[in-house]
């Protein structure tokens, strides 16, 4: 029988919540250790305050306290080689390293894979200089699409409609420099029609094991409409992403990785590809290296396979031989934001009626920006909570969603009322 051992996750929003969760139900964990982690995590683990960004803090606790498994939640830690410092020290840690990275660091590297590759994604320019990318514009014309390179928490995309958006959002970027480093290279490509997805897989730099579909919902306001979030809420499965489609994108995805390892690169981890489909044909529209959040939280409510096992499969190269098991059942992740999200926010407001949304049949509120406050949860950043049921529709999943984040209460709240409005009424795969 497999030992038990410590784990580090390392992060603090409702991902990382999901996955404490999840990595709870494991024989093989003794003790969970979070750093950061939020409010809710604390219930889970023991918090660690040492931010997720500081790799060599990170690696000096897995040392000492002799850690058998990291797992990395965020993107930025990733990026910044902490899977690199932790195998220099002998620690296993699920992730991609920091050159694998980069497919969510750089969207121009991410460009240049896929056409290596041969994966369909939009025609794309990448400008260093402003007047540059101002002139192509006004070759092109709109709608474009104009991305910071670097990682901006899911927010440096501006889907532009006319030429006069575009040339603002180019200014904001590289002049104004609101995304800082991350907007010193912008990327700018075809505006693709049709509906978004998101498609996550394990793979161990050889086999591309996909997980369930799901599908999320990135602007503000219902209807799709207002300012790109990291992520308003979520479903699994998604319809849209048929059985078809998941072997074509599976098939993708395994050239996309054997383009990494003819460099070099032996991506292991998750490989999350944001897809537009259109007819039924996919296109890539970027990667993410890690959970998307909030996609994690109901396919971790989903899955029923050992989520240490898993990581294990990734880490040791031994993917070929997992077989995935699901709950049949749909899943919906509704988020609940704090006032002024995705700009400045108010913090410290306090959160009232957490037990009584987590009493309802099949729901779990999963905690993202908030803390304690003795025997108070207060909240304490942008996206709150991620409050996710099962049901066995999508459409049941949704109503207990909801019927949980009316039993919740604070000052300036603000959610989404139309999450999974794409899915509803199709037939699952």
């Amino acid at each position: 029988m497999a030992r038990e051992m410590d784990v580090l996750l390392v992060g603090g929003g409702g991902r990382e919540h999901a996955l404490a969760w999840k990595l709870r139900q494991s024989s093989r964990v003794n003790r969970l250790y979070c750093a950061p982690g939020n409010g809710g995590i604390a219930a889970l683990a023991e918090l660690v305050p040492i931010p997720a960004d500081d790799v060599a803090a990170l690696v000096a606790f897995a040392v000492e306290k002799k850690v058998g498994l990291v797992v990395v939640g965020p993107e930025l830690p990733l990026t910044l080689g902490l899977v690199d410092a932790l195998t220099a020290r002998g620690i296993r840690a699920f992730g991609p390293t920091k050159e694998g990275a980069r497919l969510e660091g750089s969207k121009a590297f991410t460009k240049e894979l896929l056409a290596e590759a041969g994966v369909a994604t939009a025609r794309y320019a990448r400008f260093t200089d402003a007047a540059a990318a101002h002139a192509y514009l006004n070759e092109t014309g709109a709608p474009i699409v104009v991305k910071a390179d670097g990682l901006a928490a899911g927010k440096g995309v501006y889907v532009c409609t006319t030429v006069d958006e575009a040339h603002a959002a180019i200014d904001e970027m590289m002049s104004s420099r609101v995304f800082g480093a991350a907007g010193s290279l912008v990327v700018i490509e075809d505006l693709l029609r049709g509906e978004e997805a998101s498609f996550l897989a394990l793979t161990d730099g050889t086999t591309v094991v996909p997980l369930a579909s799901s599908q999320d919902h990135k602007r503000i306001f219902d209807g799709d409409e207002g300012p790109n979030t990291g992520g308003m809420g979520a479903i699994s499965p998604a319809p849209v992403v048929t059985a078809d489609i998941e072997r074509r994108v599976v098939a993708d995805l395994q050239k996309v990785v054997a383009v990494l390892r003819r460099r070099g690169i032996v991506y292991k981890g998750i490989l999350y590809a944001g897809l537009m489909i259109d007819g039924g044909v996919p296109s890539v529209l970027e990667f993410n290296c890690r959970f998307g959040d909030p996609e994690c939280q109901p396919l971790m409510v989903r899955l029923q396979s050992d989520l240490v096992e898993v990581c294990d499969a990734v880490i040791d190269g031994t993917l070929d031989r997992v077989t995935l098991e699901w709950d049949p059942r749909a899943a919906a992740c509704v988020v609940i934001a704090a006032p002024g999200y995705p700009g400045a926010v108010t913090k410290g407001g306090t959160i009232e009626g957490l037990r009584d949304a987590d009493a309802t049949p099949d729901c779990i509120v999963f905690h993202a920006g908030t803390k304690r406050s003795g025997d108070t949860v207060v909240t304490d950043g942008g996206r709150v909570l991620g409050v996710t049921a099962l049901g066995d529709s999508l459409a049941s999943a949704l109503e207990r969603a909801y019927a949980a984040v009316a039993r919740i209460r604070f000052p300036g709240m603000q959610y989404r009322r139309d999450i999974g409005h794409h899915a509803v009424g199709r037939a699952p795969r």
